[in-house]
């Protein structure tokens, strides 16, 4: 064992790691002593003896988690040799495998969930005085409506693939390891913190962990390595690790090769934290409170009038009405997972929508360059893929090389794609860190010259051909915008002079439809905020270009501390996006804007963005997703781009209406039903034949489905459930139809002398039962008809009901008049009589509309809206 450690910096102190350090630590600030053996020696660093390193790490043990440890006691690892098998299994026992634990659901009690809850409880209430009272038809269908809507919720659920199982998918399975002394292919699970790793081109990195700066063999590396980190920062290009510094469990190696110390392990690493905020992410979706409050107000009435439920066939409705959206949206390659999220996107307020991937095409493409004097766009192109390092990984030579081929017609139909036509490359010097540029020389066949080309850093290169005033500022320039930029410059033949060629800008650019798609869905009402990974000057770059706004806050922002602020919370609910943010960062920002009264959806394609697509009101994967982010999401989109959610928009807001529509009806007929029929029982002991209640019950019911179908009025804005104004509405409708019924009960009872109840002539019991065909088709026809004003917030003729709508609804009616007409299943009554019920039942709609109307048009001024309170609390806001 080594007596003393060499750091990799030039502090004189060491610190200990702690596995819950943040994973965006710099590496300044984490130091990390390393043993290395002499002939490895980095220069200028200091041998400290163990006793001061003793002394440092007892300073801070306050700030340890009692499963923490020294910092000296995870890295006692020699870098060329590894641990041992005992010291890793001591640290196993520490810290565990490296490995997401998944927390799962009892599949049992996840069923029996479905069965828990206020009108849950109620129906099997239901269920059970049915038992008692040996109402055996009613016994099953109740207990088949409540097993029918637990298994419809249980299979939707259990569509969903289990998020954490496809963030585990994306860790290596195997990696090449020093243990013992020797290198040994060992399964990911089994890394330990201080393990040694071995890092290559194309390997998915198995853990957190520091670079070395030695290769392979043990000898110091020249290069950087190459990483491709997207899936967790969105970062669109791959970033370049030197000797030091951090690299992250699931990214992936794009080039070069380094040893490297194991860190953080398990669900303690960059992406495990991601994990655990999806896993721990299990709030009750929005449609659930909203039935909840609307079944809560049903019940109390329920109980204090009378214990039969009517309401058993809401949620199934419900359930249908978003059925038949979700498969609407199907056909529109938008998949809905959770079906209660095709009503919650009608009501969403805010979008924040990932860029890279999603607004973005995830690919480099070239910006509008500057040239220097004499040279085309086609010569610009031309050199840089000369000076191109075929084969490479890299995405800047990659998009490069495409771009060079599409535009320049000589790169066009050649017979080999290593070649370029009437040009011979003799050497080719690769990119390094120090040089930061790539060099070809180049004999020209036609001409017998030879050139030399070089592409790289701007500064490299307008240095290198002895700098240009013009082309420094567009550098700049290109800065300022977000686009990274590319120096090309050649010799001039038979000369080392240097000449500038022009400068390449490029960018990760916006979707075609993308501008088009913010546009029309900020006029649709809802808020668009992009956020990104990308740095804070990209992001501002792709916002001007989306049209979205400039107003881009970095990652410092979304501290706890800002947004508890009020000032705080007001430049956070105004802005335009956010920049430089982790998934952590991501998952706040949802959650901020939710404690703010906002419904949010959040849209993204990548592992980094599953934890806030869980915590959203509405999670969205995009095209091309990650199986995190698919398994996180409510919604997946299948078509490249969001185009698509408009169609979700306007899809969910016509659910939304129909919903709401149905919802009115049943409660205004629920509590006409309950109220007239209360009363007259403990008044007048009347009420209809079993066998006519089950028929309005079962007509109205199977009419109502068609809502589901109905044309909608859509709505210009988010819409809102006012469960308030809904019940005041429904309440309100429900008494005057109360009052209409008790006038055609004493109507036909007093003046045609339709007696409610039997009489005695002599000793013969005369029973007229015609009060019972009057009553029956005036509570079949009076609510049926009050679907086509229930179906609008404005008056019923401004929309025209679907065909199929129009025709049940009519039919289930004229059966219901055939019925009394003709004498079936209850006494016959004259025709005009009929006519004059239906008549009245429709006229009364009729003025119940205008009624309705008002109510709508002045609610707002009476009861403020969240919106106007958040207004008034943030007068600037958006």
């Amino acid at each position: 064992m080594f007596k003393g450690y060499k750091e990799l910096t030039d502090d004189s102190e060491a610190a200990p790691l702690r596995q819950d350090d943040a994973v965006h630590q710099s590496f300044t600030q984490s130091r990390i002593p390393i043993a290395l053996p002499a002939s490895i020696k980095p220069h200028a660093h200091t041998l400290l003896p163990q006793s001061d390193i003793h002394h440092s790490s007892s300073s801070q043990q306050h700030h340890e988690h009692k499963n923490d440890v020294e910092l000296e006691e995870l890295l006692l690892t020699n870098p060329l040799t590894g641990l041992t098998t005992q010291q890793a299994a001591q640290r196993m026992n520490t810290f565990g495998p490296n490995e997401l634990t998944e927390v799962k659901r009892n599949p049992v009690l996840k069923f029996l969930g479905y069965f828990v809850g206020p009108i849950a409880f109620l129906i099997e209430l239901s269920c059970i005085i049915s038992a008692i009272v040996k109402d055996w038809f009613n016994f099953a269908t109740i207990l088949g409506l409540l097993f029918l809507n637990a298994i419809i919720g249980y299979v939707e659920e259990a569509r969903a693939e289990s998020a954490v199982d496809a963030l585990r998918q994306t860790l290596a399975l195997k990696t090449r390891c020093w243990r013992d002394g020797r290198l040994q292919e060992l399964e990911t699970s089994q890394l330990v913190p201080g393990d040694i790793v071995i890092l290559r081109l194309g390997d998915i990195i198995p853990a957190d962990g520091k670079l070395l700066g030695i290769d392979a063999s043990g000898a110091p590396t020249q290069g950087d390595l190459l990483v491709d980190q997207s899936s967790l920062t969105g970062e669109s290009f791959a970033v370049s690790k030197s000797k030091g510094q951090e690299v992250y469990s699931s990214t992936i190696v794009k080039q070069g090769q380094q040893r490297a110390i194991v860190t953080k392990t398990g669900k303690n690493t960059f992406i495990g934290k991601a994990a655990h905020l999806m896993a721990t992410t299990q709030d009750e979706g929005h449609f659930q409170k909203v039935i909840g409050k609307i079944g809560n107000f049903l019940i109390l009435f329920t109980l204090v009038l009378v214990a039969i439920i009517i309401i058993v066939g809401l949620p199934s409705v419900m359930a249908v009405t978003m059925a038949v959206g979700a498969r609407f949206l199907a056909a529109k390659q938008v998949i809905v997972k959770r079906l209660a999220a095709v009503e919650e996107m009608a009501s969403l307020n805010v979008l924040c929508s990932d860029k890279t991937g999603t607004l973005t095409l995830n690919e480099l493409t070239f910006d509008e360059p500057y040239l220097s004097e004499g040279f085309t766009p086609q010569d610009l192109m031309l050199y840089s893929y000369l000076a191109s390092e075929y084969g490479a990984n890299d995405p800047i030579e990659l998009a490069i090389r495409q771009a060079a081929e599409r535009q320049v017609p000589l790169l066009k139909n050649r017979l080999s794609n290593t070649t370029v036509p009437g040009y011979e490359i003799s050497s080719f010097v690769p990119f390094n860190s120090s040089d930061k540029y790539t060099q070809a020389t180049v004999r020209d066949l036609e001409n017998e010259v030879t050139f030399k080309v070089v592409k790289g850093a701007p500064q490299v290169i307008l240095q290198l051909v002895g700098g240009d005033e013009m082309a420094l500022r567009a550098s700049v320039v290109m800065a300022q915008r977000g686009l990274r930029s590319l120096g090309v410059a050649r010799t001039v033949a038979g000369s080392d002079k240097w000449t500038l060629v022009g400068l390449a800008a490029m960018l990760d650019p916006p979707r075609p439809d993308s501008a088009e798609t913010i546009k029309r869905c900020q006029h649709m009402g809802l808020s668009i905020k992009m956020v990104t990974g990308d740095q804070q000057i990209i992001a501002k770059e792709v916002s001007r270009r989306l049209g979205l706004g400039d107003v881009i806050l970095d990652a410092s922002h979304v501290t706890e501390s800002v947004m508890r602020d009020d000032i705080g919370s007001e430049k956070f609910y105004n802005a335009d996006g956010f920049a430089e943010v982790t998934p952590e960062h991501k998952f706040r920002i949802v959650e901020a804007l939710q404690r703010q009264g906002l419904l949010v959806g959040m849209t993204g394609d990548g592992v980094n963005d599953a934890p806030a697509l869980k915590k959203a009101n509405v999670g969205i994967a995009v095209h091309g997703c990650t199986d995190a982010a698919r398994s996180a999401a409510d919604i997946v989109l299948l078509a490249p781009g969001l185009s698509t959610i408009v169609d979700g928009l306007l899809t969910s807001r016509a659910i939304f209406q129909r919903m709401r529509s149905y919802a009115l009806y049943r409660i205004t007929s629920t509590v006409h039903f309950l109220i007239f029929f209360f009363v007259v029982i403990l008044a007048y002991d009347w009420t209809l034949p079993a066998k006519l209640l089950v028929l309005i019950c079962i007509l109205n019911d199977l009419a109502s489905l068609v809502i589901a179908v109905d044309n909608a009025q859509i709505s210009a804005k988010p819409d809102k459930w006012r469960v308030g104004q809904l019940i005041f509405l429904s309440c309100l409708l429900g008494i005057l139809l109360t009052g209409l019924s008790f006038g055609h009960f004493f109507y036909f009872w007093k003046v045609h002398n339709y007696i409610p109840h039997p009489e005695v002539d002599g000793d013969m019991t005369v029973v007229d039962r015609r009060l019972d065909s009057i009553m029956y088709l005036h509570i079949s026809s009076a609510p049926h008809f009050l679907i086509f004003s229930t179906r609008l917030k404005g008056y019923f003729w401004q929309s025209m009901p679907s065909v199929m709508f129009t025709v049940v609804i009519v039919g289930t009616q004229v059966v219901a008049l055939l019925m009394v007409i003709f004498g079936w299943l209850t006494p016959k009554i004259p025709v005009t009589e009929a006519l004059a019920v239906f008549g009245i039942s429709f006229v009364s709609c009729v003025v119940l509309d205008f009624i309705k109307v008002q109510v709508f048009k002045y609610w707002t001024h009476v009861v403020p809206s969240s919106s106007r309170r958040r207004n008034k609390l943030f007068p600037g806001g958006k």
